[in-house]
């Protein structure tokens, strides 16, 4: 008897130890994801042409970094840009370049969107809108605008390591599109524009003044140039800096489509500020060339990064030349006609040497990917000590419709055309019936490729959206039967387990095509084509979700272990 029994005790005994440790790495992964969701890892998300020769192409990033901001380390030598993130978490994304042109997202600077509790659940194109980085003194500060709660700020040393918590600098509705200017007599300034969304009216730019500090403001704003003119309708966005003794406010005019770039200029910090166009469509097929950060090149010339609206992609990034006329206005991209209006260009001499160290990985990092609102480990999932993330259910009521759904776990799109493929697991209880786990394509209308527990199989589902803000009810097609790839007890309840590999082909025009396949080698066409569509105030995302029908008592999930993109 002793025999029989220790032949059992002796693998039961590594199966505990296994499962203790197992556990205590989930445990201790989703204990520190708020902190890891914010370290990147240095992920390159430009165009991987331009990592190498003496000219790049437009736009060095495919991939919706909206309404970008960028500044130089003091010494000149690191550029660090930042972008609109709006309601996803971890927000405001900390991009690294040393040439303007190859981008590595290196970190977040916010762990949540603030106010926490607002955010706790998906709020579609609200949040962070149209950030400013500076460095000021040896410190990075990046100031924003929530446009139904005010103006937020944070700050660092090390913009790849720990940013302080948020700070509420001005309280109100509608400001939005702000940016700091330290003057030389060492008071500091702060320029915004305005969302009539929130407060009725827009096409105003207007500076204030903030306490030295930065935390709050001394003054009442001003407005300093109104674009209510019948001329430049929509101004917007605007970035301020001084240079030779002139306050410049950069700011875009007529429309995220077809709008162009103003450059305005004054003595006076309260203006009146003179406007040029300095930058537009012209002959081009680059649409909207505006809103983005002037900064000096490791070269010493002058460049200008904005994004271009290209509908399901987002606002995808453009590096455009400035330079200075002897008459002292800026002129940005390629002017033959001399007019001083330039037009973007879609090759041009890079401003410093590709950085060999950088290179292309397939193989995709957690960091790539933000949820639809602030993480919570109760409801949303768990880092895997040997994966990517283990997402489970979100309870969403009938008809069911992923918008409403807020852990949604996604990523940009991260080029025009590109393939992702995922090694996921997908998991259900014996009483999950109804449970749902898969890929995404997310946008305003929006495409899934799941599997549906029922009885003792999975159904492999084509879900499609359109209009889904609206509340439009998912159609589902049933494609294939999938038997479980194991079933094992789990308490009272077995578990059904699926191993399965989920793709989306995306093509030109953001035309997606699914398939999956069992043993990761040979793929079946899953439905039809879809065609992606952006999101509120951003591109489309791809991504992983699992959701829970109402009164469905046990939670189902998917962890996803493996994901692969090829550009």
């Amino acid at each position: 008897y002793k025999i029989i029994l220790n032949s059992y005790l002796k693998p039961l005994r590594k199966m505990m130890v296994k499962s203790y440790i197992s556990n205590l790495l989930v445990f201790l992964t989703s204990v520190c994801l708020p902190v890891a969701a914010t370290a990147a890892g240095g992920r390159l998300v430009s165009n991987p042409a331009n990592l190498k020769g003496e000219y790049f192409t437009n736009p060095i990033v495919f991939s919706d970094y909206s309404d970008p901001d960028v500044t130089a380390s003091p010494d000149g030598k690191i550029f660090y840009m930042t972008a609109s993130s709006f309601q996803c978490a971890p927000g405001l994304p900390i991009l690294r370049s040393t040439d303007l042109v190859n981008w590595e997202l290196v970190n977040y600077a916010i762990k949540a969107v603030p106010p926490a509790e607002v955010y706790s659940t998906v709020q579609h194109g609200k949040g962070v809108w149209a950030p400013s980085i500076r460095c000021h003194n040896g410190e990075y500060y990046i100031y924003w605008g929530d446009p139904d709660v005010g103006v937020f700020m944070v700050k660092t040393a090390d913009p790849e390591g720990e940013w302080s918590e948020p700070v509420l600098v001005v309280p109100g509705k509608g400001i939005i599109d702000t940016t700091p200017l330290w003057d030389d007599d060492g008071r500091l300034y702060m320029v915004n524009g305005w969302a009539a969304s929130r407060c009725g009216f827009n096409s105003l730019i207007t500076v204030r003044e903030l306490s030295p500090d930065g935390t709050r403001a001394i003054s009442d704003p001003v407005v300093v140039f109104d674009g209510n003119d019948g001329v430049n309708h929509t101004v917007e966005g605007p970035k301020l800096y001084k240079r030779d003794g002139w306050y410049w406010i950069f700011a875009p005019a007529g429309g995220v489509v077809d709008g162009w770039q103003l450059a305005m200029r004054s003595r006076n910090i309260y203006g009146p500020y003179e406007p040029r166009i300095v930058m537009a469509q012209g002959s081009t097929d680059i649409n909207g060339p505006h809103q983005g950060a002037w900064v000096d090149g490791p070269d010493g010339r002058g460049w200008f990064l904005h994004f271009q609206d290209r509908g399901a992609y987002g606002r995808i990034l453009h590096l455009n030349p400035l330079e200075w006329r002897a008459d002292g206005w800026p002129v940005i991209g390629s002017d033959p006609d001399g007019d001083g209006c330039g037009e973007p260009v879609k090759r041009f001499s890079r401003p410093a040497p590709a950085d060999a160290s950088l290179s292309y990985d397939e193989l995709q990092s957690p960091a790539l990917y933000e949820w639809h609102s602030n993480y919570a480990a109760d409801r949303y999932g768990f880092a895997l000590p040997q994966g990517m993330m283990r997402i489970y259910s979100g309870r969403i009521s009938e008809p069911a419709n992923l918008w409403s759904l807020s852990n949604l776990w996604l990523q940009k799109f991260p080029a025009e055309k590109f393939t992702l493929t995922a090694r996921v697991r997908i998991s259900a209880k014996e009483s999950s019936e109804g449970v749902s786990s898969g890929l995404v394509v997310m946008g305003w209308d929006y495409s899934t490729l799941a599997l549906c527990k029922r009885g003792e199989v999975f159904e492999l589902q084509r879900g499609v959206c359109a209009d889904a803000e609206k509340g439009a009810p998912e159609s589902v097609e049933t494609l294939a039967t999938i038997t479980p790839t194991r079933i094992y007890p789990s308490g009272l309840l077995r578990n059904l387990e699926a191993d399965i590999w989920l793709r989306v082909e995306v093509g030109e025009e953001a035309l997606c095509n699914f398939s999956y396949s069992l043993d990761g080698r040979k793929f079946h066409r899953a439905g039809a084509p879809f065609k992606a569509r952006a999101g509120k105030w951003i591109g489309a995302k791809v991504g992983f979700f699992s959701l829970a029908p109402e009164g469905v008592a046990d939670l189902g999930w998917i962890d996803v272990l493996e994901v692969k993109i090829k550009k």
